[in-house]
Parts: structure tokens; C-alpha cells; sequence
């Protein structure tokens, strides 16, 4: 048999070339001589980074950056095997998990630190960047990200906004001067990984669809809100570009919309982006079984997310899917309408999280084994008909 294992991360766990390798294991203990390909996957978000270098022979860049709180932070970001493709999460600079939930105000959260990446990798001679928008703790429309590639922001007087521009003081902003960005802006294309749709601003938009999770309260809603479409009028006028009503603005807090405004960008699905990177169509001719998987399978599952992108592939080539989570929720089954035709659970009994988390490599071992031995009765069966 050829099969292909092509798994998310399970997060905070396993990186999706671990998920693999512990699935492989449990396939060989059935099927020793069994040709296995493992393609690391992801859908934009976190994991993202990790899974195309792991799938690429890249390399992992580490770099001191500014926090969305204004402190320093150690983010890394990604290199592909090519040497000029490089993969950014914005989460790893300016993420939600980066400040204390008690120290969390999206009216002064700023992207500089992700600009300060995309600076990075562009000074590295990187001509593409692919950026995955999800995790973020910010609201600033990018501008912060936008003041860390030479956007300069200037007040009613004319002058620099120096400080770095959170959601809460978008309003300041009098004109927008653009002679001083980084001249590899211009040279560089940028590629948004993000299935987020929502405008900038409005009921829709990111700061009331995502702001509260981010900490804003209602009065904080309506200010970034209001801000954000200032932020959105004011590019419309100084650059000549519409883009609030964009589907993607709102994305991480508006920076989709900063990215569409300052760069060279365009927009794809993370999980399509990832499967043309991986190139996981070329694995998928002649096999016989594709495996994926996440931390959690729910009906979620089937809009956006990884095994869904996997599926959708593998239907081209007729391949049957079989999904392993690290759980299953009640209402997994309904991927069953979305190209996936089997599902497992890592954690094959009621276990506590930390358990899981504990032995999740012999819960996948397992789990691949037990779906090769179920597929093995079926072919038993057929033949039995036959």
C-alpha cells in the first residue's frame, strides 16, 4: 500500500511531522513494508511556520522584535528550501498569547513586531512571504506593522507619530507619507494566508466580530471600530486604494487590510496555500489511503480547516481519507459530508488533557494501527464478495 500521512499539528503537543512519524509507527507494525509519505500540513495558523520548513528542508530564523504590548519578544519565522520563500506568523510577534489576560488593551496592541519579521526576511534577499494572519492581539488596522517598513504617520502639525500606533489612536493620524518605506516593499510579494472574509469595519468587522476576544470592552468595540474606519477613509484618500470593504481586511485586527494597502499582497486560504506549497497533489497520485488529522475534529472541521483542505485534494485523485483527532467531538461525523470517510480518536478513552497531552505519541501509534487494521477488514470483506 501507499499512503499518506498528511496531519496538522496537535497544538501545544506535536509539530504535524511528529503527528506523522508517530502514526507511521503504528502503520508498520501491521503493514512493515507499506510505502509512506508523510507531508506536513497546516491552514495558515499556528503550525504553519514549522510545517513548511519541515516539509521544504528549511530553516527556522529567530529574531528579538517588539511585542503587541511594546515589549521585547523572541519570535521565529521561517525560511523555505528554496532560500527565497519565507513564512511568517504574525502570532509569533504580535499574538494573543504573548500578554497576560489581565494586561490585554487592544486600544494600544500593535503589529510593529510583525513588520519588524517581514523587515527581516526581506533584508535576507526573501522574495515572497507568506504571512498567516490568525492569533493576533491586535486591533491597529497594521499600522504599527506598516510603521515598521517606513510608513511614515503624521499628525495635524505635520508631524512623525513616532510611538507605535495601536487600534486606540488610529484617529491622530492627519496624512500618510509614504517616501521613506523600505524600497523592498516594492520587490517583495506577499502572500496572506487567512480564511477570514470580514471587512475592515462595521457590525462585520474586526473589531466587533473579534475585538472582545481580544479583551475590548463594548465602549472599547465601538472606539477601535470608529477608528478603523477612519483608518480605512484616510487610505482611501492619501493612497488611492479601497480597501476597507475587502473581503480579508478585518482580518488579525485589520492587518489584512494594512498588508493590502503598503505591500505587494494577495490573498489565498491557508490550507490551499499550504497543499500547492507541500505539493501534496504530487503524493496523492496512485495512493491508496491519505491520513490526516488535528488536536480537535469537530464539524468545524470541514469549513477552512486542514483535513477538509486534505480531503479536497485527495477527492481529485480518488484517494479515501481517514481523519485521527486528539479527540472527537459530537458532531465530527459531520465531515463525513465533506470528503473525509473515517474518523479515530488519539484518545481512544476518557482520559484529563494533561494525560493526553502526556502520551500523546503512543495514543497516535496506536490509533494509526487501528485504522489499518479496520481498513484491512474491509478489504477482507470485499474480496470475501467477490
Amino acid at each position: 500500500m501507499k499512503i499518506v500521512i498528511a496531519s496538522d499539528s496537535f497544538k501545544e503537543n506535536l509539530t504535524s511531522l511528529q503527528v506523522a512519524s508517530c502514526i507511521e509507527k503504528g502503520i508498520k507494525k501491521v503493514l512493515p513494508k507499506a510505502k509512506i509519505f508523510k507531508v506536513p500540513m497546516a491552514d495558515g495558523g499556528e503550525g504553519t511556520v514549522q510545517a513548511l520548513v519541515d516539509a521544504t528542508g528549511g530553516k527556522i530564523i529567530r529574531k528579538k522584535v517588539t511585542g503587541p504590548d511594546g515589549n521585547k519578544v523572541t519570535a521565529r519565522y521561517g525560511i523555505l528550501g528554496d532560500g527565497v520563500t519565507g513564512v511568517i506568523e504574525m502570532a509569533e510577534a504580535s499574538g494573543l498569547h504573548l500578554v497576560e489576560k489581565e494586561d490585554r488593551n487592544p486600544l494600544t496592541a500593535t503589529t510593529y513586531g510583525t513588520g519588524e519579521l517581514i523587515a527581516d526576511a526581506m533584508k535576507r534577499g526573501i522574495e515572497t512571504i507568506i504571512i498567516g494572519l490568525g492569533g493576533s492581539a491586535t486591533v491597529d488596522g497594521g499600522a504599527g506593522m506598516a510603521q515598521a517598513l517606513g510608513v511614515r504617520f503624521l499628525d495635524k502639525g505635520g508631524n512623525e507619530i513616532t510611538h507605535h500606533l495601536g487600534g486606540g489612536r488610529l484617529k491622530v493620524i492627519a496624512s500618510i507619507d509614504m517616501s521613506q518605506i523600505n524600497p523592498l516593499v516594492r520587490k517583495t510579494k506577499i502572500i496572506i494566508a487567512s480564511d477570514v472574509t470580514n471587512p475592515l469595519a462595521g457590525k462585520k468587522g474586526a473589531a466587533y466580530v473579534f475585538g472582545p476576544q481580544k479583551g475590548a470592552t463594548p465602549a472599547q468595540v465601538k472606539t477601535l471600530d470608529e477608528n478603523l474606519k477612519y483608518f480605512g477613509q484616510l487610505i482611501k484618500k492619501d493612497l488611492k486604494k479601497d480597501i476597507a470593504s475587502k473581503p480579508g481586511a478585518g482580518a488579525a485586527g485589520g492587518l489584512g487590510a494594512a498588508l493590502m494597502a503598503f505591500t505587494r499582497s494577495s490573498m489565498k486560504r491557508g490550507v490551499d496555500l499550504v497543499v500547492k506549497v507541500t505539493e501534496l497533489e504530487k503524493y496523492l497520485k496512485g495512493a491508496d489511503l491519505v491520513i490526516t488529522g488535528e488536536g480537535r475534529v469537530d464539524f468545524q472541521t470541514a469549513f477552512g480547516k486542514t483535513p477538509a483542505g486534505v480531503a479536497k485534494a485527495a477527492k481529485k485523485y480518488k484517494v479515501p481519507v481517514v481523519a485521527i483527532g486528539g479527540c472527537l467531538a459530537d458532531d465530527a461525523r459531520g465531515v463525513f459530508d465533506h470528503g473525509i470517510h473515517g474518523l479515530d480518536a488519539a484518545a481512544a478513552k476518557d482520559m484529563s488533557f494533561e494525560e493526553a497531552i502526556k502520551n500523546s505519541r503512543k495514543h497516535l501509534e496506536l490509533a494509526g494501527e487501528r485504522v489499518i487494521r479496520m481498513i484491512l477488514i474491509g478489504k477482507k470483506m470485499a474480496r470475501k464478495k467477490k
